[in-house]
């Protein structure tokens, strides 16, 4: 090193650091012989703390802040190094500046399956990833436990350490939560509050603060997502009945809105509706056992006719209901008259059974009454 280089580092008066990176943690400021001028300003900025340190042992830790080298405030490092009242030489220490913001966006995941035993799907294995935040709360505690002398300190050098310990606790509490696998989706933010929780007096111990937590997925394998598919599948089968007849109209639809296609066009549309009309003829069919909707079978016989019933006025009186046989019946007794009130669902009020279409053939083939004898 040239004598240039030397009077240069020995007389110094400016310690700072400009950050331009985005994962640096630790940076200790070089300059030759670590000797340090008398009075000279130290600038530590915002997000950053300057810490001292001499022949191995931290001594003075500075928070953002402009600062004159003095006796006055190193009281740690003058005590260190037993400088006499009024020292004014040139004196040695290391100084490592440490970045106290937020490191956001660190990823986190397992490398092997975990593996669990859920209510419904039994033992399952369970894939989990997301981001988690954080940042240095103690530099003192994290240059001594964590950096140590590296000049030089960056995320990837602990995200490897801090990825398995979240990974093998959020392992404990995944499997002792006993959240259904179906149900994880919608814990996503409770898990990642009780994770927070629990792993934060670990990053601690490291002079680390745990910002955020976040689970972004957890997964199954791929097979078994796709056995869960075809159950998903088959849940909706009951509506393909509906889907088919809802295509069929679109079809139609669309077939009779483009002429150009000729007869082929009105071939697919005659087509679709025959096909229309049976889903529509099964869909309104009553079934041997009166359920309305079922297709009846090929060999069933034809559904029975729905007979209406009326109430006949007698004596003042409503009685019945009475199909029509039986009306029939009472109309040649003479006990149903062309005058009497009747009533069915669907009236309004009592009509003369004469005035009725449905009865005016019953009462025309009434033979008139017998003649008395004389």
């Amino acid at each position: 090193m040239s004598l240039w280089d030397k009077l240069t580092g020995e007389f110094i008066d400016v310690i700072e650091w400009t950050d331009d990176s985005n994962d640096t943690m630790v940076y200790r400021y070089q300059r030759h012989g670590n000797e340090i001028k008398y009075g000279a300003m130290l600038t530590v900025r915002e997000s950053q703390t300057a810490v001292f340190v001499n022949e191995g042992q931290i001594a003075d830790v500075f928070p953002p802040g402009l600062y004159r080298l003095e006796t006055a405030n190193l009281p740690v490092l003058t005590t260190l190094q037993s400088w006499p009242h009024g020292f004014r030489s040139p004196f040695k220490a290391e100084v490592y500046f440490l970045s106290t913001r937020q490191f956001t966006d660190l990823k986190w995941g397992t490398k092997n399956p975990l593996m669990m035993r859920d209510a419904e799907f039994g033992p399952v294995r369970l894939r989990a990833f997301g981001t988690y935040s954080m940042r240095i709360g103690d530099p003192a505690v994290f240059l001594k436990e964590i950096a140590g002398t590296d000049g030089f300190f960056t995320t990837s050098e602990i995200r490897d350490q801090l990825r398995n310990i979240i990974v093998s606790r959020f392992s404990n509490i995944l499997g002792g939560s006993g959240i259904p696998i179906l149900d994880l989706a919608a814990n996503y933010d409770d898990l990642s509050d009780f994770v927070t929780a629990q792993i934060s007096p670990e990053f601690k111990e490291y002079g680390l603060g745990l910002s955020k937590f976040l689970v972004e997925n957890i997964s199954l394998p791929k097979k078994v997502e796709e056995a869960l598919d075809n159950r998903t599948s088959m849940g909706i089968v009951g509506n393909l009945r509906n889907y088919a007849s809802f295509q069929a109209a679109e079809a139609m639809r669309d077939a009779a809105n483009n002429p150009a296609d000729g007869g082929a066009a009105a071939g697919i549309g005659m087509g679709m509706g025959f096909a229309m009309a049976k889903k529509l003829g099964d869909a309104f069919s009553i079934a041997p056992d009166g359920v309305h909707g079922a297709p009846l079978p090929e060999d069933a016989p034809p559904p029975l006719p729905i007979t209406t019933k009326y109430f006949v006025a007698i004596r003042g009186k409503p009685e019945g209901p009475f199909s029509l046989d039986e009306l029939d019946g009472m109309a040649s007794s003479h006990k149903l008259k062309p005058k009497s009130l009747v009533w069915r669902s669907g009236m309004k009020a009592w009509k003369a059974a004469n005035t009725v279409d449905e009865l005016k053939d019953i009462l025309t083939d009434v033979p008139p009454p017998l003649p008395k004898k004389a």
